[in-house]
């Protein structure tokens, strides 16, 4: 099994990226996925002839097509047929879908949603989508307890079940660590950061000492703030869900750190997935970037064949979460009790180590996490890195974050316009905050 496990990680397609905001960015380059026409009810094509068809809204590339999991479950229920309704961007799904609920029609019989989305609809849209916390074969015990409460109402209500998601770990440069004079072996790498995102800049500072020219220790400090933020329980919301980024320990802090990154001219001051970030990669221009499982088949892309074996993956300095996704049935589903039955069956840990086998997409599912085929992984690329091990472990670490509706709205400004104000314009670090500020604040007027 380990082989096929290894020929698969060397092989495999760059995935849907699910980190928020990312999917959008990303779809038109990497995700190739093409729209069929949307409805649900009964099929029109020849496969679905007298059956009934059950309808799959996503965004980008889920995989369950790609992996065989449809034809599977077709194969095991005869009288079933799936139909895969895919939209490229989330920019774009998203907003349809909520114009489709609003208007009560016009809806998948499952519709996927990211996480970055999925707390303004278990906080407004509740009512819309049917409780799956009790169906038929869903056990919440084989989610890991903060995947599951994500998609939890205020009532107790589960909207949808989880997919994937994106632990952190930290990929770096042997090559580039050994001619700064830091050591190489993952393990010892992630001893110098154990704990503390502070560790990590403190690395950073003795890695820019003796860089090799031209070389960044990090690519931006956006991506460094995002990690760390992301490892407090309470990030931009208060436990009842009021608003206090301004606040919060967790965004203060991990501003300070993103600002003496950029202070200490450790990041290459790149934008992450602008083109070139990408051609940062090929060009060897930082030694280290934040590292959801997602992101390695990101790096074997635009790296190349020079990167393979030079590239590594350590544990990050504390657990956070980075994407993800939901599926979730409509109370308006045509067929509502078949879409519930399949989105739990695709939601399953048996499921969920398929997919990851295939196509990369690590499970939500703590079940899933001891299975043979995540927990043994390995990745080629990066010096046969124990993948499912690091990603485990930290998947298993992850607080219960709690989530808000303007969640991905805050990421995004603070890191687009306040850091790289500073980081790219030379504005002083007062200047980056208050520009990114003012924008979140307009926005959450809206």
């Amino acid at each position: 099994m380990r082989d096929s496990r290894r020929t698969f990680l060397r092989s495999r397609p760059v995935k849907r990226l699910t980190a928020a905001g990312v999917s959008a960015v990303l779809a038109g380059s990497l995700l190739g996925a093409c729209a069929e026409d949307g409805g649900s009810g009964s099929s029109t094509g020849d496969d679905g002839k007298g059956k009934t068809t059950v309808t799959v809204g996503v965004f980008g590339v889920f995989g369950y097509k790609q992996a065989g999991l449809y034809k599977e479950y077709e194969k095991s229920h005869p009288g079933i047929h799936i139909k895969e309704n895919a939209t490229e961007r989330n920019e774009d799904y998203y907003p349809a879908l909520l114009n489709h609920l609003s208007a009560g029609s016009g809806l998948s019989d499952i519709q996927a949603a990211e996480v970055g989305n999925i707390n303004e609809l278990a906080t407004v849209q509740a009512d819309k989508f049917t409780d799956l916390a009790h169906a038929p074969g869903v056990r919440k015990s084989d989610f890991l307890d903060w995947k599951w409460n994500q998609a939890r109402a205020k009532d107790g209500k589960v909207i949808g079940l989880g997919t994937d998601i994106g632990p952190m770990s930290v990929c770096y440069r042997k090559d580039l660590f050994k001619k700064a004079g830091l050591p190489t072996d993952r393990d010892e790498v992630g001893k110098l950061w154990a704990g503390d995102w502070g560790k990590y800049v403190d690395a950073g500072e003795r890695f820019t000492e003796k860089a090799p020219k031209g070389v960044s220790f990090m690519d931006g400090a956006a991506g460094l703030y995002n990690a760390s933020a992301s490892g407090y329980a309470h990030k931009n919301y208060t436990s009842d869900g009021k608003l206090d980024y301004k606040e919060s320990t967790a965004v203060r802090t991990s501003w300070d750190l993103a600002m003496k990154a950029v202070k200490g001219k450790m990041t290459a001051k790149l934008k992450q997935f602008d083109t070139q970030w990408d051609q940062a990669y090929a060009n060897g221009a930082f030694a280290t970037v934040v590292c959801p499982p997602w992101m390695l088949g990101y790096i074997k892309e635009k790296a190349g064949d020079k990167g393979a074996d030079k590239w590594d993956v350590a544990p990050a300095p504390r657990p956070a979460n980075w994407g993800g996704s939901f599926l979730t049935v409509p109370e308006n589903a045509r067929n509502k009790d078949e879409a519930v039955k399949l989105a739990a069956w695709l939601t399953a840990p048996e499921q969920q180590a398929k997919l990851f086998e295939k196509q990369a997409s690590f499970p939500s599912s703590a079940k899933a996490l001891d299975m043979a085929a995540v927990k043994d992984a390995e990745h080629p690329y990066f010096g046969d890195a124990p993948i499912g091990k690091i990603y485990s472990a930290a998947a298993r670490g992850i607080p219960n974050v709690v989530l808000g509706p303007k969640d991905q709205i805050i990421q995004q400004y603070i890191g687009d316009i306040g850091i790289l104000q500073v980081e790219q314009q030379g504005k002083s670090p007062d200047e980056g905050w208050s520009a990114a500020t003012k924008k979140i604040d307009d926005a959450a007027e809206d």
